[in-house]
């Protein structure tokens, strides 16, 4: 396996597009899609200086399709970006950045961490793009012959050999420390990655990384309704009730019929009726995506909405004692969303997402939800419930309904996903994953820290959970407006790097190389 600077083969076809199904998980895609856009166009004030505009290399290695079968001599090219420009020497420790589910930009090595980290131990920071997302995906289309090459462990097989390519690649030295770095997805497969290999990968830093798959994610939900009453993020119990309220408001209409459900749809900017019930359950979906996404990413640079900002546009004309003062403010917020994604109307159509979903050909598979939903259906489950009486929210959708994309997608039953939820948690271990070297860090207003580790298991396992902190905000590019709970947050991470590297840098000093 070689590097190679060949073009990519896709081009173009993979340009986000953000006209698609605004089903739950699909929405909230959307969502961080449009962050990292924006925080990767939104200038040198948001890097770690002016050398952030320098662009980096990109590069491509070929890597087997299989690699657990040596007798397939299939391949695909894998992108990857280099910064280099704070290489000190081939000694300097690499940080290898992680791709997820989606395209890796070469801000990937240019703003937030690791690339921030990378000046003070003279550090080469590399992206690795994830298998089947962005441009590194093989030729032969997305069906579901060809998704058996997509897993969680088949990436972990390209980082490892990602690994030694690129270490021959840049000359790096035999005793440079490597340190993976990920958030959300890739913050899981980073910690695994030490997991697996740790005699390649020498520590990691796992951000808002949900490492216990489970079927049934009521957690998320939980969070949320916490994050809504928390004053430190400009929640409170009336903002929560005023949540519960707008609700059902929206599902009264939607029971009402007639001219009430034709209004709802006019005032919520629906892009078709709401004549059949299982769009209504991807509108309360696609409503729910919207408020949970508000605490998800609350707070970041590019977030259309944060909780301060939901908490007031539902409360507000609150002091009228009025009873669709909420249901207003929750229109309101769609309206925010949606002019920040470029939608012109809301889409919820049931048909039209099993429709894409079932898109084959990787030209039309926008943002990577088909490979998403294929992963899940086949590793981590995740589907966001709203089951518990304490859900603010409407009981529906379902878990039902979320598992039956599974089979209506790619023929897999409900009885085969919850098996491979739990095989995937038998494989790695759950939130006790017994990696050493890995530091876990995690905000609590982040639903997603509710699958992930939050409190040390020992000395060499490290945890920080960051209060007020969203998902994956230590990794964001510094700003002036960061808490001071984020600030102290990413000089743990600093401390965290001089612990691991401090004395690997003495001993390789003393023993050469």
């Amino acid at each position: 396996m070689a590097g190679r600077p060949g073009p990519p083969r896709l081009g173009p076809l993979l340009l986000l597009s953000l006209w698609g199904s605004s089903a739950p998980a699909p929405l909230l895609r959307r969502l961080a899609e449009h962050i990292e856009r924006f925080q990767e166009g939104s200038g040198p004030g948001l890097g770690f200086g002016p050398n952030a505009l320098v662009p980096p290399k990109q590069g491509w290695l070929e890597q087997p399709l299989d690699p657990f079968n040596t007798s397939d001599q299939r391949s695909f090219l894998q992108r990857y970006w280099v910064n280099d420009q704070h290489w000190a020497s081939r000694h300097g420790p690499v940080f290898l950045h992680l791709g997820g589910e989606g395209s890796l930009r070469p801000g990937s090595v240019t703003r937030g961490h690791p690339a921030a980290l990378a000046p003070a131990w003279g550090a080469l920071v590399i992206g690795l793009e994830h298998r089947f997302y962005g441009l590194s995906i093989p030729a032969g289309g997305l069906d579901v012959a060809q998704l058996r090459f997509l897993s969680s462990r088949h990436a972990l097989a390209d980082v490892a050999s990602a690994r030694l390519a690129l270490g021959r690649l840049f000359n790096v030295s035999s005793s440079s420390p490597w340190i993976c770095f990920g958030g959300s997805y890739a913050g899981s497969l980073a910690a695994w990655a030490r997991l697996k290999f740790p005699h390649l990968i020498f520590a990691s830093v796992a951000s808002s990384a949900p490492v216990r798959a489970v079927l049934d994610f009521s957690e998320y939900n939980e969070v949320v309704s916490r994050s809504l009453t928390s004053a430190a993020v400009g929640g409170s119990p009336e903002c929560r009730a005023a949540a519960a309220a707008a609700f059902a408001d929206v599902e009264r209409r939607l029971l009402a019929g007639g001219a009430a459900r034709a209004a709802l749809r006019a005032e919520l900017g629906a892009c078709a009726p709401l004549s059949r019930a299982e769009d209504r359950a991807e509108l309360l979906g696609a409503l729910q995506a919207l408020v949970g996404g508000a605490a998800q990413y609350d707070a970041q640079a590019g977030a259309p909405l944060s909780v301060r900002r939901l908490c007031g546009l539902l409360l507000q004309g609150g002091g009228n004692h009025s009873h669709s003062a909420p249901y207003r403010g929750l229109r309101r917020a769609v309206q925010v969303v949606m002019h920040s994604l470029g939608q012109r109307c809301l889409s919820f159509s049931r048909a039209e997402t099993v429709a894409q979903l079932k898109v084959t050909e990787s030209q039309v598979s926008g943002v990577g939800d088909r490979q998403w939903l294929y992963q899940t259906c086949t590793e981590f489950g995740f589907y966001v419930t709203c089951e518990d009486p304490s859900c603010p929210f409407s009981r529906v959708p379902a878990l039902p309904s979320q598992l039956e994309l599974c089979q209506q997608v790619f023929g897999l039953s409900t009885s085969s996903v919850a098996q491979a939820v739990t095989q995937t948690n038998s494989y790695y271990g759950g939130q006790t994953p017994g990696a050493t070297q890995v530091l876990f860090v995690n905000g609590d207003t982040d639903p997603w820290h509710a699958l992930s580790v939050t409190q040390a298991s020992g000395p060499s396992a490290s945890a920080l959970l960051i209060p007020g902190a969203s998902h994956c905000m230590d990794m964001a590019p510094e700003r002036p407006s960061d808490s001071p709970s984020l600030r102290r947050g990413r000089q743990s991470i600093s401390q965290q790097l001089q612990a691991w590297l401090g004395p690997a840098q003495r001993s390789q000093a003393r023993g050469g190389d």
